[in-house]
């Protein structure tokens, strides 16, 4: 009987609540409404005040008190109602925000609770919607005042803050249809050269996504599927200490709107590019499911050439000039899918999987002279060289969320697996001829064949809990595991007969890094603080198979050495105002040597310029230190400024020499030229690093907008090899520049919501040990315009490398030979992208499901 009593009340009162709402519309030009995003949330618990057990079946509701700009009158209208959980939870989405707002609990037995709150500009959201939790609401008590928060309408491109910078990859019109890549070009302090390498300040960052270590390269991350990038370039103690150079964080899509709501894409243009995208969310209840598929498919081609002197006591001996043209096709197709179930408004478990799939293909043709010291020519050579490159990709996540009833308490825990495989075949002729056309040498035929399989395991858990007057812990646990094994095979073709090579090469190897980390967040009168500490224990076991031969480190690998698993940091900042901050930041990392840096295998992809790794390479240790100085102006217009310095030491730096009589005997039939430089990796002394990083995002009204960012470096290398003083210092320069202009009417018009953007970077000239790199300048431009009622639809026309200038460039000076090398892709190309955007929040999947059923069921 009580529960047919309460199932009545129930209805009567949803009932109520309907009609209330349907006589009662919100007015669209009531002046006290905030025009935000309206996916607001408020949700908590309402327990006993004795037993402190939940009460279930309160009715609950949400008033605003609405004002009449024509006569000043008001009136209170239910904006949201509900019933409490069997648990006590109450959960309200699509909240919008008043000049006033209260909340009302009531229930038999219980007296009534009321209270008062408001949204206001006090506090900033940065993801631009509230997700409050108001905790445990306690029947006959007090409740906790809710703090005014304010909701952030329109996300700049760029938001600059203290400690990272965030990069909103929907404004960025010119990466549409393309990959990653494409959107790294965009950000400030990030240069991206010709063959899709990302520096951050001049070093390789760590790349995550979501926050977890990744096998996918950037290229095979499609730009529709990313929501933002995160840059960090000090992080503290509660980041891998490994990220000496910096983090680039990127966050793909997924939204948890109600109902079900997707995006879908497609793109065309020159050099073969052809994509689609797919991005479906559909949100029920306590079940939220997305799934994004996307391909990708382009075609490029690459130049480069190369002039070398061999010398000898500094007097040239020889002449060697090369020149290559390479074909490429690359295709990959990529699909993620997963499920968010709210367990309740305060644990939520996600699982996803991802897949990704890709074919590369590549042609070179390789022209060669050989000249003496008169320059005079004394043969020539052509190679051709054919790649098939197959991979596959998966990542399987497990998250869970649990927030505890105090605001901002919460606790993660993920089970990250990352695996895959990729095969590689190659075949390779090499041709030699003397200056009248005949024959130098019988021609030299080589075939490889290679396979890998890799698989990452990272489990983490993280606990934050916020104490009193702005104090906060921080603490967490992380384990990552990477097991790699490969076979790679090498053979001489010789009258259609193989003949295995040393080059031949199986190995494996196994990382293991384990950490634990612990900051703490208070406050000293007006300078706040971050300290944190992290512990890491590493260790690397690479194994030859075909020779059991072992290298390796591990970190540390006693007691006494305890100062290498430490890594400290410390931030301290200060409010000068409501508009300006400072902060002095500084952190230890370290950065171990990857597998092709430890592996004494020699590659000879490119037969005159091969690699070779070092097995008795250690780790580098760095000492960061960053000051910023941030201000914000009255037009929402910012400024970031940073000046930072680096030290250091046993920085593991490229080396490279020609090869000596020996090692060119020992490959012997390998395609590989005499005269090809060997290319490896040594532990420099030091390295010192100065900089300073200038961006002004200045925002002329709500159309038009720069963003103008300079960065100088100052580089100096302490290094020596065989009597060999490879030290090296100077400076260098890059700057991007950013540019948006939207066209808005007040009548209808072909330019309205017409947006165009335009960026360009340009780097100076930098050193290297044994050498300097040459200057780098592209231009992207993008033209977009918004269709279709509620600008659900935009049509997006790119221009990637406008003057088709991206070209990379490296001389090297050394006692024994000068080099100059350039390369670069035929990367200029256009793009068409149409999208398309829809969403109903009326969707529902399992209701149809239900009445089909009861409809067959009558039938």
């Amino acid at each position: 009987m009580k529960y047919i009593f309460l199932l009545s009340v129930t209805i009567l009162f949803s009932v109520s609540v309907k009609c209330q709402v349907e006589k009662e519309p919100l007015p669209d030009n009531d002046a006290s409404i905030i025009k935000i995003n309206p996916h607001n949330k408020l949700y908590g618990k309402v327990v006993d005040e004795q037993t402190k057990k939940p009460v279930p079946f309160v009715s609950v509701q949400v008033t605003a008190t609405l004002h009449n700009g024509l006569n000043s009158q008001t009136k209170d209208s239910i904006i949201a109602a509900t019933l409490t959980a069997p648990n006590g939870d109450f959960n309200f989405e699509n909240v919008p925000a008043f000049d006033s707002l209260h909340i009302t609990l009531s229930a038999v037995g219980y007296s009534s609770y009321n209270k008062f709150f408001t949204f206001s500009n006090l506090d900033k959201n940065s993801k631009g919607t509230i997700e409050r939790d108001l905790g445990n609401m306690v029947m006959n008590h007090n409740a906790t005042k809710l703090e005014a928060v304010t909701i952030v309408m329109d996300k700049p491109a760029l938001q600059m803050g203290i400690d990272k910078k965030i990069f909103d990859v929907n404004k960025s019109i010119s990466s549409k249809g393309g990959t990653a890549i494409d959107v790294m070009k965009n950000i400030p302090s990030v240069s991206v050269d010709v063959d899709g390498n990302v520096e951050l300040r001049n070093s390789s960052p760590t790349i995550f996504i979501d926050g977890r270590p990744t096998i996918l390269t950037l290229e095979q991350i499609p730009s529709d599927n990313i929501d933002r990038i995160e840059l960090i370039t000090n992080p503290s103690a509660k980041y891998d200490a490994s990220s000496t150079g910096g983090i680039i964080n990127i966050i793909l899509k997924k939204n948890k709107r109600t109902g079900l709501n997707g995006l879908l894409s497609a793109a065309a243009g020159t050099q073969g590019i052809w994509s689609g995208n797919a991005n479906l969310n559909l949100r029920q209840g306590k079940l939220n499911f997305f799934v994004s598929g996307n391909y990708h498919q382009s075609d490029g081609k690459s130049n480069s050439e190369s002039y070398r002197q061999n010398k000898t006591n500094n007097v040239v001996d020889n002449y060697f000039n090369q020149n290559s043209k390479n074909e490429r096709n690359r295709k990959f197709t990529s699909l993620r899918f997963g499920i968010d179930y709210f367990i309740d408004n305060r644990n939520t478990l996600t699982l996803s999987q991802g897949v990704v799939q890709g074919r590369f293909v590549n042609d070179q043709m390789q022209d060669q002279q050989y000249l003496n010291s008169n320059k005079d020519l004394e043969k020539y050579g052509t190679r051709a060289s054919n790649e098939h490159v197959q991979f596959n990709r998966y990542n399987t996540q497990a998250n869970y969320t649990h927030k505890f009833p105090k605001e901002g308490e919460e606790l993660n825990a993920s089970i990250n697996l990352n695996y895959g495989n990729v095969k590689d075949n190659a075949d390779i002729l090499n041709n030699f001829y003397l200056p009248d056309g005949s024959l130098y040498s019988d021609p030299n035929n080589v075939h490889n064949d290679g396979a890998n399989d890799n698989n990452q395991l990272t489990t983490k858990i993280d606990f934050v809990n916020p104490l009193k007057n702005e104090n906060k812990i921080e603490t967490g646990l992380k384990s990552y595991v990477n097991n790699y094994s490969s076979y790679f095979n090498s053979f001489s073709v010789v009258n259609g007969t193989e003949t295995r090579l040393p080059l031949s090469n199986n190995y494996k190897y196994t990382e293991v890094v384990h950490a634990a980390y612990f900051t703490y967040t208070g406050k000293i009168s007006t300078i706040g603080y971050q300290a944190g500490l992290r512990g890491e224990y590493s260790e690397f076991t690479g194994t030859l198979i075909d020779s059991a031969k072992k290298f390796g480190y591990e970190y540390p690998d006693k007691i006494s050495n305890i100062w290498d698993a430490l890594f400290p940091s410390l931030y301290l900042s200060k409010k000068l105002n409501d508009d300006e901050e400072i902060q002095l930041n500084y952190s230890r990392r370290v950065r171990r040597p990857n597998f092709w840096q430890l592996n004494p295998f020699i590659d000879i992809n490119d037969p005159l310029n091969i690699q070779q790794g070092n097995p008795k390479l250690k780790p580098e240790f760095s000492n960061s230190m960053e000051f910023n100085y941030s201000k914000t102006f009255k037009n929402k217009s910012n400024f970031l400024g940073v000046v930072y310095y680096r030290n250091t030491q046993q920085d593991i730096t490229r080396f490279s020499d020609t090869l000596t009589a020996e090692q060119y005997q020992q490959l012997n039939h390998a395609a590989v030229d005499p005269n090809a430089i060997l290319n490896t990796y040594i532990n420099a002394e030091s390295t010192n690093r100065w900089g300073m990083e200038l961006t002004l995002q200045q925002k002329f009204n709500s159309n038009f907008d720069i963003t103008p960012s300079v960065s100088i470096n100052y580089r100096n290398v302490k290094a020596g090899i065989s009597q060999q003083n490879l030290s090296n210092k100077g400076w260098n320069w890059s700057s991007k520049l950013s540019a948006n202009y939207k066209i808005e009417t007040e009548h209808p018009s072909i330019f309205n919501k017409l947006s165009f953007q335009l960026t360009a970077q340009y780097e100076s000239p930098r050193v290297i040990p044994q050498g300097k790199r040459l200057e780098q300048f592209d231009s992207d431009f993008g033209l977009r315009k918004d269709l279709f009622k509620n600008d659900k639809g935009s049509i997006t026309f790119s221009v990637n490398d406008i003057l088709n200038t991206h070209r990379y460039g490296v001389i090297y000076n050394t006692e024994t030979f000068y080099q100059e090398s350039y390369s670069r892709w035929n990367v200029r190309s256009f793009r068409i992208t149409f999208s398309y955007k829809f969403g109903d929040s009326d969707f529902s999947l399992f209701k149809k499901s239900r009445d089909n059923s009861d409809n067959n069921n009558e039938n």
